[in-house]
């Protein structure tokens, strides 16, 4: 009889050991899982003949992320890129022949038509989807923005006329409720929010050295 050997690189070969498919979330991940749950108003003990709650959350959370408003305002003839106000230039208006749209520029901001009265949580209980149970740092909430794609014009002149606005994958990291405003992180190949140094970035980006 010999004595039983593990061998050096066990951990390895537990690694590329693939048994079958599994519904375990192996991708990386810089946000808490329950932040992408929706907002379900249910008992949370189960009535006779009603799906329980966490299978309704699911289902929806299934539902809402095959959503994708980028397509959802197209299919109703909205540009997103004309969603945001330019600056009025007189000198190159087109000829109204040229034009298939009205001939004057956007100058609403958007904000003006915000209603929050059909929100389902208030700006405060987005960011606190950022807390996991057991720790002290608050994580990026999962969602999007519509920013400019060139980043250097986009915060020097938001307005320019050369700016492309699109619907861009963003981290939610804090509120202001003074302004009215989220402070959002673009997020990388990965779908990671990242600093410049690769670090995730916690707690609306304030580091203890500010």
């Amino acid at each position: 009889v010999t004595r039983f050997k593990m061998p050096g690189n066990f951990k390895s070969l537990l690694d590329k050991q693939m048994v079958g498919p599994s519904t375990e979330i192996l991708d990386e991940s810089d946000f808490p899982v329950q932040s992408f749950n929706p907002k379900v108003q249910m008992p949370f003990k189960r009535l006779p003949g009603k799906n329980p709650r966490k299978v309704e959350v699911e289902r929806r959370r299934r539902l809402y992320l095959t959503f994708d408003i980028a397509e959802l305002l197209a299919s109703k003839g909205i540009d997103s890129n004309q969603l945001m106000p330019r600056h009025y230039d007189p000198d190159n208006i087109p000829p109204i022949e040229e034009k298939k749209d009205t001939v004057f520029p956007i100058y609403l901001p958007l904000k003006v038509f915000d209603n929050d009265e059909f929100d389902c949580r208030t700006p405060e209980e987005w960011i606190s989807l950022g807390l996991e149970p057991g720790s002290s740092d608050r994580k990026p909430v999962p969602g999007k923005a519509l920013l400019p794609t060139d980043d250097v014009l986009g915060h020097e002149d938001p307005k320019s006329q050369d700016l492309i606005y699109e619907w861009i994958d963003v981290g939610v990291l804090d509120y202001d409720k003074e302004t009215d405003l989220y402070l959002v992180h673009k997020t990388d190949k990965k779908g990671l929010v990242r600093d410049e140094e690769g670090r995730p970035i916690l707690n609306g980006g304030i580091t203890p050295q500010g």
